[in-house]
């Protein structure tokens, strides 16, 4: 009777140690999990599996050598405690360690997904402002290629600045004309600078400014009194101050203009009589 008993206890422990075995072959089976763990913690974890395994397989081996389990002896009841108390423990742990695991899958998965997610929206804001770029592209070359023209085209030397003013000055853009004028007095000699300066008067007398065009117009004479320009600069200078209601002053630079240049141009003679009708000179 003894015998048997021994027998189911030896067979019993057996079955046992050899499911403890079969549980953690199935844990660490690298087939089943060792893509999901990628982590160092996941790697530590099948460390301690492997771990228990190594236990577990020695246990069983010293089984093995021995055919079966001790003999029961005066303390067999607390050695069969003591077995079973270690087998319980190793289970736990390694329910713990496999939860832990599934955890840890988990979590990884959660971040790929995120991280997935966070590729894919990038790519769609990368993709949306290389459109954009694209299409403003085509919209801005014209002005950007206009606009890159327009200093290589604009006139430097003061005869063609005093051509480009006067062709302002046809079209009654004034600022124009005042601005070429006043580039070309910086460099201009000689006729160009009268020619500059009478821009000058031209100019502000279209802005309306007529103080300061029969102040310009004066100068214009004054530079060069004997040109063919100065009947008109003093021709000028009596329109700017008819402008600005001084009689006065306007007859007196026609009467200079008829005593310096009696026989001046039929068009210059013509204004003369209608400036001196319109002041009342005699």
């Amino acid at each position: 009777m003894k015998s048997r008993v021994k027998a189911v206890r030896v067979v019993r422990h057996g079955l046992v140690l050899s499911g403890l075995v079969a549980v953690l072959m199935g844990t660490t089976s690298p087939m089943g999990h060792a893509q999901d763990v990628t982590s160092r913690e996941g790697i530590a974890l099948q460390d301690q599996i492997l771990a228990l395994k190594q236990a577990m397989s020695q246990m069983q081996a010293s089984q093995s050598e021995g055919g079966a389990l001790p003999p029961p002896s005066a303390s067999a009841g607390g050695s069969s405690a003591v077995n079973g108390d270690l087998v319980s423990q190793l289970l736990e742990r390694v329910s713990t360690l496999e939860q832990q695991q599934r955890d840890m899958r988990g979590e990884i998965d959660q971040l790929t997904n995120d991280l997935q997610q966070k590729t894919a929206a990038l790519s769609k804001q990368v993709a949306d402002s290389q459109f954009a770029a694209q299409a403003g592209a085509g919209g801005s070359a014209a002005p950007a290629a206009a606009a890159s023209a327009e200093p290589a085209a604009r006139p430097t030397t003061p005869d063609a600045l005093l051509s480009a003013g006067k062709a302002a000055l046809q079209k009654r853009d004034y600022d124009t004309a005042h601005d070429n004028a006043e580039a070309a007095l910086k460099s201009a000699k000689g006729a160009f600078k009268v020619d500059a300066q009478f821009l000058l008067a031209q100019s502000l007398a279209g802005q309306k400014q007529y103080r300061q065009s029969a102040v310009a117009y004066y100068d214009a004479y004054r530079q060069s009194p004997k040109s063919a320009r100065a009947p008109d600069a003093l021709l000028g200078v009596t329109a700017s101050l008819l402008a600005l209601g001084d009689k006065k002053s306007a007859c007196e630079a026609l009467g200079k203009l008829n005593n310096e240049f009696p026989s001046p141009a039929p068009r210059v003679a013509h204004a003369a009589e209608i400036y001196g009708r319109k002041g009342g000179c005699n």
